[in-house]
């Protein structure tokens, strides 16, 4: 694993809102992320994951992927994994924050013939509000232009609030409601199987389809800064957390969301 980030790598992911980090994980380590990923998602699921095209869902949302959240409560594999204190670290780097919990970690799988993951932001549906918030991508397959590698609208992660704009079946509904995106061209951001790539929580991004037979599966876990308040939604909180909170409230429960660095 990757064991820092150069001032240049670190400047460009605050600029950009994205860096690409090739050979994060070496063969050794993305072999155990994908036994931990697919054991924990076949014993989710009761299923492994057998060939089946995507299309055979009632919803287009349905079949953009399989979206497998919080592995990490039911798996003690991906549990070991996602609670590296090294990842925290690396993270914080970037994000230029004291501190980090996990918020949620999941795991996304473009299923053969899958949909396009249309343009979004992560903040606006999480239970806080900031900048400083960052998700790793970690890349499990070859993720190509084919069997839909991430896009980015570079440096969007400043033009835009905190309102939620639903992902939904059409690719640029988020730059029809923010016109400000309109003049940032799409980058796609091929990845091989072992890079990561790290995300602002604010920038603009989306995926391809899947226009293979094959499957296109990423891991990846949102973090959260340390002393960031509750904004009144709900989001992975539990119900009983959710409940004892009030708008302002520090989260701060480390139950659900453990801190896995600070300084």
């Amino acid at each position: 694993m990757r064991a820092g980030f150069s001032e240049q790598e670190i400047e460009r992911y605050r600029s950009e809102g994205f860096l690409h980090v090739p050979a994060f994980l070496d063969e050794g380590e993305l072999e155990r992320w994908r036994d931990a990923v697919d054991g924990a998602t076949a014993d989710r699921r009761g299923q492994t994951l057998d060939g089946t095209p995507a299309g055979h869902r009632e919803s287009a949302y349905a079949n953009v992927f399989l979206q497998m959240m919080l592995l990490s409560r039911s798996s003690r594999a991906v549990r070991d994994l996602m609670h590296d204190a090294n990842l925290g670290r690396l993270a914080a780097s970037l994000a230029g924050t004291d501190g980090i919990h996990i918020w949620h970690d999941q795991a996304l799988i473009k299923e053969p013939l899958a949909n396009a993951t249309a343009f979004h932001r992560d903040v606006p549906f999480w239970s806080f509000d900031s900048r400083n918030a960052i998700s790793i991508w970690v890349a499990l397959d070859d993720a190509t232009l084919e069997n839909g590698c991430l896009y980015f609208l570079p440096s969007s992660q400043g033009f835009t609030d905190y309102r939620q704009a639903p992902i939904g079946e059409n690719m640029g509904e988020l730059v029809a409601r923010y016109p400000e995106l309109a003049s940032i061209e799409p980058v796609p951001v091929p990845a091989a199987a072992g890079d990561a790539i790290y995300i602002d929580g604010m920038i603009a991004h989306g995926a391809g389809p899947n226009m293979t037979l094959g499957y296109r599966r990423a891991m990846t876990c949102a973090y959260m800064p340390q002393g960031a308040r509750f904004n009144g939604k709900r989001n992975v909180l539990s119900e009983t957390y959710f409940n004892s909170l009030k708008i302002g409230d520090v989260l701060d429960d480390e139950r659900e969301l453990p801190l896995i660095h600070a300084t």
